[in-house]
């Protein structure tokens, strides 16, 4: 959460300034970034509820738990970086064209825009810090799709649209001191706000995704795979589920062929210790159903998607062979 709280306390602080400069200058491009900057600060109290939220223990109505309030936390913020921020800079930024107004005092404009940009980049640089961490060898675009943390792609998409959005500003701004048309500062705003859509799209696209439950990822369904097959019980996987019920809490649903000369009581011996072989390779996987079955290769069902995600999991882990010169 550092990168959430970075970028709070970023936000907060350039929105007080910005709407200083609106005052001062009564820049439509301001008062755009000012309302930008406030949503971004309710964003992320948002996703610190969310996340306090979700660590409340299980109840009978939710056996699961609550993590996902983290998902649904971050689906409000993509509605609110739509309705607060996108919907108000296009509206005020079409007023101001139809109904044009005279910047002035255009230094202090460009001096909060100046600042901004600083501190916007510092919050940014906290995000990719963070993300650095867990993103591994994958690119920004695979990451922001296949990550299971809610709240890493929120502060990286606010921080991005906030610095592009203070370019647009700037040039809304300065292009209405050189030509002395206030036109060009509202449509400073109209881009400001186009792009703040852009973000909210994207940001719910993804958390929408995490919200209905995404399955594991390639590694892990692979480890969960190989800790199941890899034990003396011959036991062999016949079709696999996964779902994260949050970012840190991954539910495992299976089916295993088992030899069928096991006794019920060798069997739950033995399934026991197939799940403690998954907590151990996949530490998040606290939820396992193991549903034994006897192993028919006729009886599988080729479209269930689950048995390309088995097959594709013994392929990662079959070592290669090497020719001998």
């Amino acid at each position: 959460m550092r990168a959430v709280i970075a970028a709070l306390v970023v936000n907060l602080a350039i929105a007080i300034a910005k709407f200083a400069a609106f005052a001062l200058t009564g820049s439509a491009s301001m008062l755009a970034e000012a309302v930008h900057s406030v949503a971004d600060t309710g964003n992320e109290l948002l996703l610190l509820i969310g996340r306090g939220r979700s660590r409340r223990a299980r109840t009978l109505e939710h056996p699961f738990g609550y993590g996902r309030e983290r998902y649904f936390y971050a689906f409000i913020v993509a509605v609110m970086l739509f309705t607060v921020g996108a919907a108000f800079s296009v509206y005020d930024g079409v007023q101001k064209i139809m109904s044009p107004e005279h910047v002035s005092s255009a230094g202090v404009a460009f001096a909060v825009l100046g600042v901004s940009a600083v501190l916007e980049a510092f919050s940014l640089r906290t995000g990719i810090q963070e993300a650095n961490r867990i993103r591994g060898g994958r690119g920004w675009r695979e990451f922001v799709h296949s990550t299971k943390s809610a709240e890493l792609p929120v502060v990286l998409m606010e921080d991005l649209a906030a610095l592009t959005g203070l370019v647009f500003a700037f040039l809304g701004v300065l292009l209405s001191v050189l030509t002395g048309s206030g036109k060009w500062d509202g449509l400073g705003s109209v881009f400001v706000g186009l792009l703040l859509a852009c973000a909210a799209f994207i940001v719910g696209f993804e958390s929408k995704s995490l919200l209905i439950g995404e399955s594991a990822s390639d590694e892990d369904s692979a480890s969960i795979v190989a800790a199941l097959e890899s034990g003396p019980d011959a036991f062999q996987v016949i079709h696999l589920r996964t779902s994260h019920v949050g970012p840190d809490s991954l539910l495992v649903a299976a089916k295993v062929g088992v030899p069928g000369s096991m006794t019920a009581d060798v069997l739950t011996t033995r399934i026991d210790a197939a799940e403690k072989r998954v907590r151990e390779a996949v530490p998040i996987a606290d939820t396992i159903y193991l549903e034994p079955d006897i192993y028919r290769p006729s009886q599988i069902d080729r479209t269930d998607p689950s048995i390309e995600a088995v097959q594709a999991s013994r392929r990662l882990r079959r070592p290669r062979l090497t020719r001998k010169r």
